[in-house]
């Protein structure tokens, strides 16, 4: 049949990560981009809530009829899973409040290299995997391609430095500038958090991607099961999370939630429900359709339409350094799938640096 085609084809399952994972990112800058927006856990909750319901809706249509009933025992083997999920999508959020889009996907591709040594190490495994680091090393092109990637998030952070110092300046030289230090500092300080707010996302981003394949195998579950446990566990954390850590008054709803843009901020909630759902099916589907490595990967060359659609949707400065970074990046993703036919055509290749090391001979 053609659906069970696509279900097994690797291009597929790419291509519809790389559309979900692309059109998440914008929704959600777009979303938190207001001065006063604070609701991040209520926003993840609506997006899990409207996911649910979807699928629920789906499956009562007939349309998800492959979706097996709720088990207890399979919800409780699935939930540190979507714990690890809150983890990803909250700071991919929290992230996105203080940076760019290109900055933000630029330094999204560091996950891959620290998911390539988790699977080298044997944590990204499951039964079946494809993985060709699994086990082995890090081969020259692999390590070429990974300081590739380092030295675009160098190159990018750069970039940002340099433009809060030139906008200050330009501020001190039409006479406005007397906090030009304070204002710098300020800003600095933005970006830190940024970039405080990534590295937790490049942790619980490959800590997901790792654990994935392994407990889908453990428990038995299939795409659609895992999109459905995703949202549905998720729920609960959120709501108590948004009930105990954010703040409910009535002038902070109004400070969040602008009459200007309602309207507009609702509409992308609901769209951001509707593109998790497709997410959440996607992303495990990539990974086991090819790897958890190569699921990154995928993440990481869909960066350069989406840093053009964030500088056109976003206004966003248009730098010699930004450019540099974002090419950086795509060049070092090429060198890495390059890297990956290699492999695949010459699976004798020798690596540099092993990641096991060899017992002796007694």
């Amino acid at each position: 049949m053609l659906l069970s085609k696509i279900e097994s084809s690797p291009a597929a399952a790419v291509l519809a990560y790389c559309f979900s994972s692309m059109s998440m990112t914008l929704v959600n800058k777009y979303v938190v981009s207001g001065n006063e927006w604070n609701l991040n856990f209520f926003y993840l909750a609506v997006q899990a809530i409207v996911g649910t319901v979807a699928i629920l809706i789906l499956k009562r249509l007939g349309l998800m009829a492959n979706l097996r009933p709720y088990e207890s025992k399979k919800a409780r083997a699935w939930f540190p899973i979507s714990l690890l999920l809150v983890g990803m999508i909250y700071t991919s959020i929290q992230a996105l409040q203080f940076l760019s889009v290109p900055v933000y996907t630029i330094f999204k591709n560091l996950t891959i290299i620290v998911i390539a040594y988790g699977e080298a190490l044997g944590f990204g495994g499951g039964s079946g995997s494809s993985s060709s680091s699994s086990g082995h090393g890090v081969t020259r092109l692999a390590l070429l391609s990974f300081a590739l990637m380092v030295l675009s998030s160098v190159v990018a952070a750069w970039a940002d430095i340099q433009s809060v110092v030139a906008s200050a300046h330009r501020d001190d030289d039409d006479d406005v500038g007397m906090g030009m230090e304070s204002d710098v500092a300020v800003t600095m300080s933005t970006l830190n958090a940024g970039y405080f707010w990534m590295g937790l996302n490049i942790f619980c981003a490959a800590a997901y991607a790792l654990s994935n394949r392994r407990v889908m195998v453990k428990a038995d579950l299939k795409s659609i099961d895992v999109m459905f446990y995703n949202n549905l566990l998720s729920i609960p954390i959120l709501l108590l999370c948004s009930a105990l850590l954010e703040d409910w008054s009535t002038p902070n709803l109004q400070n969040n939630f602008p009459a200007p843009t309602r309207a507009h901020l609702g509409t992308g909630m609901l769209y951001s429900g509707l593109v998790a759902i497709l997410i959440s099916y996607c992303t495990p589907w990539c990974i086991r359709a090819t790897s958890s490595t190569t699921y990154a990967m995928a993440g990481a060359l869909n960066k350069l339409p989406v840093a053009v659609l964030g500088i056109v949707f976003f206004a966003g400065p248009v730098t010699v350094a930004g450019a540099a970074a974002i090419s950086i990046g795509v060049l070092s993703g090429v060198v890495y799938a390059w890297e990956k036919t290699r492999e695949t055509g010459q699976p004798s290749g020798k690596p540099i640096l092993p990641l096991r090391v060899a017992r002796l001979k007694s």
